[in-house]
């Protein structure tokens, strides 16, 4: 038996999310339905997380079993030639059969991206959400120094979030202004329900003058949702990496 870590970068913008569900089409169920075209049975694929609809990748990481001894480069082109033009598999890897995409990952990096025009882009519809007003970026940056360390991120998580703890840590987070788009780049060890989203929504409010550091900092001490920035759209946000342990094979 063998375990086969996939690299995978996609559109979401036609899926209702990465995970399986009754209710619409979803990146997993299109994956492993290629999967079982190629493998000529059906194999459970599990991937290092969940990602909403709407919601992109460049670089999540799946794994799924098998005994069939093909190269590495016939699994990722297989795939390829049964996948459709938005969902595409990037690498693909052997790893020890006890490797696991979600238990073993150490850290993500998430990217929301900002197109920062009062008009509307067509090009860019789909990977920016569009932000109108100037902005203090400055401003922006500061607030976004708090969230550096371990903090209790209550107020920025989704009312439905399951999670047994809202404690998370954040390696790093920073903006990066790149023509009319600005990127919010955040690696962490994990992340709640739409927290990406909610972070997003809070820094906007920095930027437009709405909110101060200080209120970002009475946040970050368990505030209450309600008090945090609206829940950004989905289509600016994008899994970039998913990091894991030397040994793990990544």
């Amino acid at each position: 038996m063998r375990n086969i870590k996939l690299i995978i970068e996609y559109d979401g913008t036609a899926y209702s999310g990465w995970q399986v569900q009754p209710n619409g089409l979803t990146i997993q169920e299109v994956i492993e339905q290629a999967l079982a075209k190629m493998l000529g049975e059906r194999t459970p694929l599990h991937g290092s997380g969940r990602t909403d609809a709407g919601v992109h990748a460049r670089g999540m990481v799946a794994c799924f079993k098998t005994a069939r001894t093909m190269p590495l480069r016939a699994f990722r082109e297989g795939l390829n030639c049964l996948l459709p033009g938005d969902i595409a598999v990037r690498e693909a890897h052997e790893v020890p059969l006890d490797f696991h995409p979600r238990f073993d990952a150490q850290a993500k990096h998430y990217r929301y991206t900002m197109l920062l025009d009062d008009l509307r882009s067509p090009l860019v519809r789909h990977t920016a959400w569009r932000v109108r007003g100037k902005l203090d970026i400055e401003a922006m940056r500061a607030a976004c120094r708090l969230f550096v360390g371990e903090h209790d991120f209550a107020a920025f998580r989704a009312t439905n979030c399951a999670a047994k703890t809202t404690v998370r840590r954040i390696f790093s987070m920073e903006l990066v202004q790149e023509g009319r788009l600005l990127h919010l780049d955040i690696n962490g060890s994990g992340f709640l329900k739409n927290m990406v989203r909610i972070i997003t929504g809070t820094l906007i409010e920095v930027g437009h003058g709405k909110m101060s550091a200080a209120d970002v900092a009475r946040l970050l001490k368990g505030g209450d949702r309600q008090h945090a920035g609206m829940t950004v759209p989905p289509q600016g946000l994008c899994l970039m990496q998913v990091f894991y342990p030397a040994q793990s094979g990544e």
